[in-house]
């Protein structure tokens, strides 16, 4: 399993990881739970992003004095568009959490811990995927195609159930918990269970929390294959997928109220999942060199959104509204 990472550059990325949270969970949270203003979330958002670059930058910089120009231009490629590739698939976690803090009517001052659960899940859950992935890699090359077809498929899934309001009611794990435990119909402010005649009682933020748990899941699984489409360096993988979900929350903010804007980036998504896939297929034929990767996913994600603009999504002529019931 090659890398690039030696033991100071591991040691300096998760020093400066934790500080980070740190420095989010502070600040962002100064004063209590508070409805984050878009303002707000777009500074946030700008510093996360900005941290992201100059992370890149200095990575650039130092594996050009070690290794020379040529390996530095590369990997610093390599980051910049396995960084592009998941800050857009996150965009999909957002549209998620967006679902299920409208369909069970989530408080505005609730979301951020749960933001800041499904982050740290995030983080924890890609971390072992990737280390697990990088060493069947190294010991399988043949696993290259099992993701590129998973990741074909995926995208084309993607791409036919995108601009379909999914069902969250015939969702299993909702079904199961709504028969096999006692839910309470209405939040108990940031308490995830209540002690009713003698009973042990779940809210609604339990069960968000559930929800946001199986969606790090679902996703992580997603978004781990299409970056070893980029690099099968560990290091770059790790780093690049930390910096793409340490915004989700600031971003989330960002997006909550713009959603219905961007209705056609969904289609783009998908694409972006097919064209990785494609690439992983064809590497033994063809290894598409990593620029033309990051102009394709930019090129792609950048006309979803143009188009989604010029394009507005048709009016709803009827909104579901979120109920605490579940």
């Amino acid at each position: 399993m090659q890398t690039i990472g030696s033991p100071m550059l591991w040691g300096a990325f998760v020093a400066f990881v934790v500080v980070a949270l740190l420095v989010d969970l502070v600040l962002m949270r100064h004063g209590g739970p508070h409805k984050v203003t878009f303002k707000e979330a777009a500074w946030w958002s700008v510093g996360w992003i900005g941290l992201a670059l100059a992370f890149n930058a200095g990575l650039w910089w130092w594996v050009t004095q070690q290794s020379g120009a040529e390996i530095g231009n590369r990997i610093g490629l390599e980051f910049l568009t396995g960084y592009l590739v998941e800050k857009s698939l996150a965009v999909d976690n957002i549209f998620v959490f967006l679902m299920l803090f409208s369909y069970f009517a989530m408080p505005e001052e609730q979301r951020q811990r749960v933001l800041v659960i499904g982050v740290l899940g995030a983080i924890a859950l890609r971390a072992i995927l990737i280390f697990a992935g990088a060493l069947l890699l190294a010991k399988f090359h043949w696993i290259l195609y099992v993701f590129g077809v998973f990741l074909v498929v995926t995208g084309i899934k993607m791409l036919l159930a995108a601009g379909k309001a999914p069902d969250l009611d015939s969702n299993p794990l909702l079904k199961w918990m709504r028969s096999h435990l006692r839910l309470t119909d209405g939040y108990h402010g940031a308490a995830i269970s209540i002690q009713r005649d003698g009973q042990r009682w779940y809210t609604p933020l339990f069960v968000v929390i559930v929800l946001i748990g199986v969606t790090d899941v679902i996703f992580a699984v997603d978004s781990i294959p299409a970056i070893f489409a980029i690099t099968e360096d560990p290091f770059i993988v790790l780093t690049s997928n930390v910096f793409a979900v340490l915004g989700l929350r600031a971003m989330f903010f960002l997006l909550q109220g713009m959603a219905d804007r961007f209705h056609l980036l969904p289609y783009g998504l998908a694409l972006v999942l097919v064209f990785i896939g494609a690439k992983m297929l064809l590497i033994d034929v063809y290894k598409v060199p990593i620029l033309v990767s990051l102009l394709g996913v930019a090129a792609i994600i950048g006309a979803a959104i143009a188009l989604s603009l010029l394009r507005p999504a048709p009016a709803k002529s009827e909104t579901k509204t979120g109920s605490t019931e579940v």
